[in-house]
């Protein structure tokens, strides 16, 4: 996403009035697992899925309509493969966050922030630094710990779907970066094509037999307490955040806003312990630190290294 040009300088207030509401996309994306985690079961995933997109993509056709009718036809493509990606990241992590914690899930999930500079070195064939490779390794052991907290026992099925989820996400940012025709893309057009390509595979597998339940079978079923779940997840993790990142990159740093949602697993963390009443254990509280430290410190490296570049 391009940034419009900054002031270069902001009042204290002015920055606290655009901060705010990053910080708020923070904590909503931290809060999501536990939301999904409680609204969601294993047979339920693909038609949780459809909902929660189907409610938010109306309103992002209708916003964007103008810059929709303005994309060529190599967007479109580039824009449904993205989409294809992005619904294998929501596939992973929805299975992922059901069979494991919300707070695992939002730790596990930070090391996108890892993997995508290393990824990006493998193919551009760049050394990364020391100092980059001494962070990765340590949001790893993290990772390994954050998995034991009852003790060494083979990572869940769920631990194990978020890295996947991870490694998917990194896959997608690079797909971003190298797909030539999306790059002068609108921002929330490229967003729309993207949630429409990814609702269209949910949609399909849900017409799959032995998929789970229907989307319709599955709302019918809903109280209260799920619905709401699902409104938060639709317009406050989707709708919310996607429009205050536009808003927010147009009047202050993308590195700050990138690092005000790099606090997500912290949100993560605080959430399923608060709210959720999960434990993390002498292991896993360690693990949890060694994640947070290895990625803050990886994504400033990172950002001192394309600073310099």
């Amino acid at each position: 996403m391009s940034a419009a040009a900054v002031p270069a300088v902001a009042s204290p207030r002015r920055a606290w009035a655009t901060d705010l509401p990053v910080l708020a996309v923070a904590v909503v994306w931290g809060a999501s697992y536990l939301a999904a985690k409680g609204i969601t079961t294993a047979h339920t995933v693909v038609a949780v899925l459809v909902l929660r997109f189907a409610i938010v993509l109306p309103v992002l056709v209708a916003t964007g309509w103008r810059g929709l009718r303005a994309l060529t036809g190599a967007q479109w493509r580039g824009a449904g493969l993205l989409g294809l990606v992005l619904s294998g990241i929501f596939l992973l992590e929805t299975y992922g966050v059901v069979h494991t914690s919300a707070t695992n899930a939002g730790l596990i999930i930070s090391l996108t922030m890892i993997f995508t500079p290393l990824a990006e070195a493998a193919v551009t064939r760049v050394r990364p630094s020391a100092g980059f490779v001494a962070a990765a390794g340590l949001s790893v052991a993290g990772v390994i710990l954050l998995t034991q907290g009852g003790g060494f026992t083979s990572p869940s099925g769920g631990d194990l779907l978020m890295l996947l989820a991870a490694l998917a996400r990194t896959v997608h940012v690079l797909a971003m970066a190298r797909i030539k025709a999306v790059q002068d893309a609108d921002s929330l057009s490229l967003t729309t094509v993207q949630l429409g390509a990814a609702v269209a595979v949910f949609a399909v597998l849900a017409a799959v037999p032995g998929t789970g339940a229907s989307p319709w079978s599955t709302a019918a079923d809903f109280g209260a307490r799920e619905w709401a779940g699902l409104v938060f997840l639709s317009v406050f993790c989707t709708l919310f955040a996607f429009f205050v990142q536009m808003w927010s990159v147009r009047r202050t740093s993308p590195s700050r806003v990138s690092l005000l949602l790099g606090t997500e697993p912290l949100w993560a963390a605080a959430v399923g312990i608060s709210l959720g009443g999960e434990r993390l254990g002498l292991l896993g509280a360690a693990g949890a630190v060694l994640v947070l430290a290895g990625t803050a410190w990886g994504r400033r490296g990172a950002d001192r290294e394309r600073a310099g570049a």
